[in-house]
């Protein structure tokens, strides 16, 4: 009876000490999603006034604009590739960096460095490497002879979202590797000595002991990129503006809510945004198998 008496107390206390995190968490969160939900189903625009419900007008609308699936196919094709090649860039570095060598230490500083820069000025930096007349991509293309003329980047179609997920890669590689790196120093060196041991070669070792153990930090680091590349805003708009050809949800959310102040339409769009990304991230966390204590989802037999 004392026991569960000492149980009953500890939790009234955990929940007194998440008490104010969680009422600030309503506030700047929870509140404005709200918010952003009801406003989807009027007419509203950024002056409120007589603002009208019109029930599920908005959401049809969304899915009857082809801008729109201009704008989902942009955002998953960017997220696809870019994720794709920050986790092989990002695990092949994270390996390197993992290995004892001398100046690890100020790699591992000077890997974080483009990690460090807001991305919008890593975007506007860019933009002028890529611009087709002033630019130094261009001129070390052109004296190397790779290219003849100075091409024109943000201004093709073809190139414009290839120069986007360049410097995408370039300034989030650093997280992947972080984050992968890390996970690579929670594994235990005695596996990697048994199968020394044991005469497994290196690939056998990566293949069958660093992958399986580094799947949880993997799994984490996926889900975070992606979450973060399918609402991607700055970067895109800073680089392209309101270009259809690169335009991505979120841009294309921001035009309608700001550009036209169609504020419920936009809130439309901003819900459609949520409910894409909650639906990925469970099927994600789903389909990976893997638990919040790092493990298997599957259960082990004893």
């Amino acid at each position: 009876m004392s026991s569960h008496f000492a149980l009953t107390e500890r939790r009234r206390q955990a929940y007194l000490f998440l008490a104010p995190s969680i009422l600030l968490l309503l506030l700047v969160a929870a509140w404005p999603l709200a918010r952003t939900f009801w406003f989807s189903f009027t007419d509203a625009t950024l002056s409120l006034d007589d603002v009208n419900w019109i029930g599920f007008e908005n959401f049809k609308n969304v899915l009857q604009d082809s801008d729109w699936w201009t704008s989902v196919y942009n955002t998953l094709y960017f997220t696809v590739i870019s994720v794709s090649l920050e986790t092989v860039f990002g695990l092949g570095i994270a390996l390197l960096l993992h290995n004892p060598f001398m100046g690890r230490s100020l790699l591992r500083t000077a890997v974080m460095v483009p990690w460090a820069i807001p991305t919008v000025v890593s975007a506007k930096m860019w933009s002028w490497m890529f611009h087709d007349l002033y630019g130094v991509i261009n001129d070390m293309m052109m004296k190397v002879g790779i290219i003849e003329t100075p091409i024109a980047w943000m201004a093709d179609s073809d190139l414009s979202m290839l120069a986007i997920i360049f410097v995408d890669v370039w300034k989030t590689t650093p997280f992947m590797t972080l984050l992968l790196l890390a996970g690579l120093q929670s594994i235990p060196m005695q596996v990697y000595q048994s199968a020394a041991v044991d005469g497994a070669s290196a690939f056998k070792t990566f293949w069958k002991i660093t992958l399986p153990l580094l799947k949880p930090a993997l799994v984490v680091a996926v889900i975070f990129r992606c979450l973060d590349a399918l609402r991607i805003f700055d970067l895109v708009y800073v680089m392209t503006s309101n270009s259809r050809e690169t335009s991505t949800m979120s841009v294309y959310a921001r035009e309608n809510m700001i550009d036209f102040q169609d504020l419920g339409y936009g809130s439309a769009v901003s819900v459609l945004i949520f409910g894409f990304i909650a639906l990925f991230t469970v099927l994600y966390v789903m389909g990976s198998r893997v638990n919040l204590v790092g493990g298997s989802s599957e259960k082990v037999s004893n």
